[in-house]
């Protein structure tokens, strides 16, 4: 089946563009039209960067072409007939008064909106039976060798305990975070003036994707690090940088994040945890929650109110506050800090914390950056790679989620063939390959966007919002090759699917991410 890519893209882009006129005419408080709108345009940019990767291959392999065909084919047919914002949401032409534009652009992609795919899902799901992948070498000998190398390492140190370590709540051992550190896991993007690696973001998220591949608590371990080396770098006094940086890069300090507070969420303007300078240190009273590694961890970036009669996020300060480690026996061992285990479904090894600040001092010079009332930006600034981040654990559960359906389907016989002989199993591992690549590509031209330099929070924001969706679907439809034995603990797709399901939420769920993105784009930003 030979499909023009370029026309197709060419009628996606002008729906879009007629979609961004019809949202900038409607009410902001038009949720759904405004969401659509940004789910919409996320639908293109993965089509561009689909389009961007078969380029960048010559026109890539059989597979890279058929892949490409179901993902141009399911996205204009999701376009001009029913987008998913969520399991029960369909956002739909008419939401945007674009029913007659829906038809034009069907009508224009006529060969690809009424193609039977049929043979094309078959051939995707047979080459993945035959151990065939679709190409993933980024033309750098570096990209490779580091994608490489983690890989090997995923396989080795991760994947053959990871779900042992699930099952038991266990951290992830001292023994492995140290062969991460090893590896430069910890430092990748800081500078190498300060002991990091100075890579690109691309590079992080090639190790944060080969690591939740294995284990999205691995590929986490290193987003703490990666949230407290940036507000550092780009915002920390020449002393914080010195004193933080190469402790962080080498892992000798694991950071931890602690910004969001009980009844706060994304609401960041409403935070109420206080902390004011005595004379000689700052005091820090109140409560966060879902605190990730807070006991295993050495520093805690906290937003807290410095300023309490500014209103709103002019008050807000990020404190680098130092901790002693804690020990299971004793997890908090700081005075005036305490807090209780939040248990969790998945997204374990480093376990969840609330918690409750009494009078807990933190040094005079915890002030990031030395001035008061900056918290804010300082955070809105390291979103973007945050998010990126999180696009690329995404995408390493997706694959792992296909990985194990594919495993399964290939030993598993029923009626006398493998299940993968049966096309509405065939046809979920054809999907769910291409929303795999769909979602990585997206991550990888955000990365490449945040190495510009450019602000890219729409972007990010595109990245982190469809691979969210589709490490779930993944994780969703392979559980459901599994049938029942997927829904038995002892079976790794069980874990995946509990920890593929936080990615939708966490990072900014993915109502604040359309927003962001809706936003943007009405601005002008894009």
């Amino acid at each position: 089946m030979s499909i023009d890519f370029g026309h197709v893209l060419g009628a996606a882009r002008g729906y879009r563009d007629l979609a961004r006129v019809a949202a900038a005419q409607i009410d902001p408080a038009n949720q759904r039209a405004q969401h659509g709108f940004a789910w919409l345009a996320t639908g293109v940019a993965a089509l561009e960067a689909v389009a961007r990767w078969l380029a960048a291959n010559q026109g890539g392999t059989a597979l890279d072409r058929q892949v490409a065909i179901l993902a141009f084919a399911e996205a204009i047919g999701q376009l001009t007939g029913g987008l998913p914002m969520g399991q029960n949401e369909l956002f739909r032409p008419s939401d945007l008064g674009l029913t007659n534009a829906a038809q034009d652009i069907a009508e224009a992609c006529r060969d690809l909106t009424e193609a039977d795919l049929v043979q094309t899902r078959a051939a995707v799901a047979g080459a993945l039976a035959e151990g065939q992948w679709p190409s993933e070498g980024l033309h750098d000998p570096e990209l490779d060798a580091v994608r490489d190398q983690f890989r090997r390492f995923t396989d080795a140190e991760i994947v053959p305990q990871a779900h042992k370590w699930h099952l038991a709540n266990a951290l992830i051992p001292d023994a492995t975070v140290a062969k991460m550190a090893e590896l430069g896991t910890f430092g990748a993007t800081i500078p190498e003036a300060f002991g990091g690696l100075g890579l690109s973001k691309l590079v992080m998220c090639l190790i944060t994707e080969e690591l939740s591949r294995g284990w999205i608590g691995a590929g986490s371990l290193g987003t703490r690090s990666e949230i407290a080396g940036e507000l550092i770098a780009h915002s920390g006094t020449a002393e914080q940088q010195a004193e933080w940086l190469p402790r962080i890069a080498s892992g000798e300090v694991l950071p931890t994040a602690v910004f969001t507070e009980p009844d706060v969420g994304s609401d960041l303007g409403s935070l109420q945890t206080r902390a004011r300078f005595d004379g000689q240190n700052w005091l820090i009273d109140g409560a966060k929650t879902w605190i990730t590694h807070a006991a295993r961890s050495d520093l805690m970036t906290l937003l807290a109110r410095t300023v309490p009669d500014a209103r709103g996020y002019a008050g807000l300060s990020m404190l680098l506050v130092p901790k002693p480690r804690g020990t299971e026996a004793d997890p908090f061992p700081a005075p005036g800090m305490t807090g209780s285990e939040i248990e969790v479904l998945g997204y374990r090894g480093m376990r969840e914390y609330a918690l409750q600040f009494d009078g807990m001092e933190a040094p005079a010079d915890a002030v990031l950056g030395g001035e008061e009332g900056q918290g804010f930006k300082q955070l809105m600034r390291t979103f973007e790679a945050a998010r990126i981040q999180t696009a690329a654990r995404a995408v390493g559960v997706a694959r792992r989620a296909l990985e194990l359906g594919l495993d399964y389907a290939l030993a598993r016989k029923q009626f006398g063939k493998a299940l993968i002989a049966f096309p509405r199993v065939s046809d979920k591992l054809a999907m769910s390959l291409t929303d795999f690549v769909m979602a990585r590509e997206l991550t990888y031209a955000a990365a490449r966007a945040k190495d510009t330099g450019k602000r890219c929070d729409i972007e990010a924001g595109m990245a982190k919002l469809l691979a969210a969706r589709a490490a779930w679907s993944n994780a969703d439809a392979s559980l459901q090759i599994h049938g029942g034995n997927g829904y038995a603990l002892e079976y790794e797709i069980s874990r995946v699917l509990c920890d593929a399901r936080i990615l939708n939420v966490f990072e900014g769920a993915a109502e604040i991410q359309a927003q962001v993105i809706a936003r943007g784009l009405l601005e002008g930003r894009n």
